[in-house]
């Protein structure tokens, strides 16, 4: 089986009282994007958009192939290891780690090691995965 062509990961908490800085703060890291409700934010192509909630969010490298497991690993090492703060954090606001698959073939694979699972479970982190598949649209 060939690796998955390509994968993205972020980091993210939403909610209408976040405050972006009390999550950078409590995880030690800035986010690559963090807006409270309300506040204009720009994408990576420079659009400007209202937050319809409030966002904390923390992008990994775009790998290719895919590593998901490294990239885990880039998101949590900047990020305070105090499982009580994530506990927190993940009852208060809503909170995951997106990842995008992008195949250029079938029958592409992956993984999540052991230790990957034990560090998002840990910390209340479901993994939200969106796969493209390679079929013309």
């Amino acid at each position: 089986m060939a690796k998955i062509y390509k994968s993205t990961m972020t980091l993210r908490f939403f909610g209408d009282d976040l405050d972006p800085n009390e999550i950078t703060s409590r995880l030690g890291c800035q986010p690559t994007v963090g807006a409270k409700m309300g506040e204009v934010w720009t994408t990576a192509r420079g659009a400007e958009k209202i937050a319809r909630t409030g966002t904390w969010r923390l992008d990994a490298n775009t790998l290719r192939p895919s590593d998901l497991n490294a990239q885990v690993a880039e998101l949590l090492a900047p990020l305070n290891d105090d499982l009580s703060v994530w506990i927190d954090l993940t009852v208060r606001y809503k909170a995951d780690v997106f990842c995008g698959i992008w195949m250029e073939q079938s029958n592409e694979g992956t993984d999540l090691s052991a230790k990957t699972l034990r560090n998002l479970g840990a910390r209340g982190l479901p993994l939200e995965i969106d796969i493209y598949d390679p079929s013309p649209d």
